[in-house]
């Protein structure tokens, strides 16, 4: 596939960079009239125009774009389109049951999160509720949240367990993950999370249930192989970190690397602890100090802010500003869930990370793009315009700029998607 007359690629990344930090998150390396090439499901050639000689004769302006599952070959005509890379939200709870909207009239009531967590709702509430849906069902509800997301441009997601409790439960949703990776196109990271928070019958037992996780969850969860990383919820309320560090050591044994839900409640000392055992990911982060950004200064793993929660929840906004004139590179995530952030929309995302974080255009796109993919472990082959690459791609609507994209925020922007080098059919 050739797409011919794009108006504007980017970001394009040739110097092997795995993720964008500090002041050169403002920087976004752009091809004007350019053209992509795609063979073999990857990002072969590109450039400005005019083709080179061996292409010309292989492209056909205004020819009709090949339609999914009936090939990659042909062309597609992007004039006065962008094209970039598909969307990479690195922090999801995609595969719940049922919505919980009861709840966001009590949060309007002026119930904080942690009081309705106290009264049997929240994650318990999800809890639940999984538990009384069948795998089957659980898939198909996830299946329609997939073609929403990939609708407005999403080509990689991770999704975590956390609403299982259970071993039973949180193996069940790890295999729907593990359905969604083997029958759908995009790019999926499986996280278990069974940490997610201290079931009813263990209130007061809370380091039982910590042993329940590390003797009896991990170990079926590895066997399983149904995980790729383990996540902790090391916040107030929530799991200590003496909790996190038993759970994390236990998951780095069996091969599981680590992800944390932190500082999303309080100064919860969950960025230093995940820094300590090599996170790949920070996440949240509404509560962060010149302390904690020190602390990942010093570091590699990805500081994370998910936009949406902080919206739903009337929570403080990360400190982004801050951490990317510290130095910091930083991802930004959708967060998908039934209680905090009901939205995979990563084109909010984007738009947010400007309205609210007083981030550039050019630092919100390299947030969901190629620091979205480090943040998931998939940089080296997805989140930039680079050779050699997946082609996972979004093609605009005709827009004027970069900055359209997160201006225009009330409407999808995205006309076309191409995950693996083919063209997918829209659903939703």
């Amino acid at each position: 596939m050739i797409i011919e007359h794009i108006k504007e690629l980017f970001p394009v990344i040739e110097d092997g960079k795995s993720r964008v930090c500090g002041a050169d998150m403002a920087t976004v390396h752009t091809i004007k009239d350019a053209w992509l090439l795609i063979k073999d499901g990857l990002i072969a050639d590109y450039g400005p125009h005019p083709l080179p000689p061996p292409l010309q004769g292989r492209a056909g302006e205004g020819s009709s774009p090949p339609q999914a599952g009936r090939g990659r070959g042909g062309a597609v005509n992007a004039s006065g389109c962008l094209v970039m890379p598909a969307f990479c939200d690195s922090h999801t709870h995609l595969v719940f049951a049922g919505s919980r909207e009861q709840e966001y009239v009590d949060k309007i009531r002026g119930l904080s999160y942690e009081e309705i967590a106290k009264r049997g709702g929240g994650i318990l509430n999800s809890a639940r509720r999984l538990h009384e849906t069948s795998e089957s069902d659980l898939y198909d509800a996830a299946l329609a949240r997939v073609h929403e997301i990939i609708s407005y441009g999403t080509g990689a997601v991770e999704i975590k367990s956390g609403y299982g409790l259970t071993t039973e439960d949180e193996l069940k949703m790890l295999r729907v993950i593990r359905r969604l990776k083997e029958t759908t196109p995009l790019t999926i990271r499986a996280t278990f999370l069974g940490a997610h928070t201290v079931p009813a019958e263990y209130k007061g037992r809370q380091t039982e249930y910590v042993d329940l996780i590390i003797n009896e969850m991990i170990p079926q969860v590895a066997t399983e192989d149904l995980a790729d990383y383990i996540d902790v919820f090391c916040d107030r309320g929530f799991f200590t970190v003496e909790d996190t560090e038993r759970i994390l050591m236990a998951g780095i044994k069996y091969g599981l690397k680590p992800k944390i839900h932190a500082n999303e409640l309080d100064f919860s000392g969950g960025i230093q602890v995940g820094v300590k055992y090599g996170a790949l990911s920070v996440d949240h982060l509404e509560y962060t100090g010149n302390e904690e950004i020190a602390t990942l200064l010093q570091s590699d793993t990805m500081p994370t802010i998910l936009p949406g929660a902080s919206f739903f929840l009337c929570l403080p906004y990360a400190p982004a500003r801050k951490m990317i004139d510290a130095g910091l590179p930083v991802a930004m995530a959708s967060d998908l869930n039934p209680g905090s952030s009901p939205s995979g929309n990563m084109q909010l995302i984007l738009s947010m990370g400007c309205t609210k974080y007083r981030m550039l255009p050019e630092e919100s796109l390299h947030a969901v793009t190629i620091n979205g993919a480090y943040a998931m472990g998939v940089d080296e082959e997805l989140g930039s315009i680079t050779r050699g690459k997946k082609a996972n791609l979004l093609i605009t609507k005709p827009v004027p700029s970069l900055a359209y994209l997160p201006y225009s925020f009330g409407s999808n922007k995205v006309d076309k998607v191409i995950l693996n080098g083919t063209l997918i059919e829209p659903r939703y």
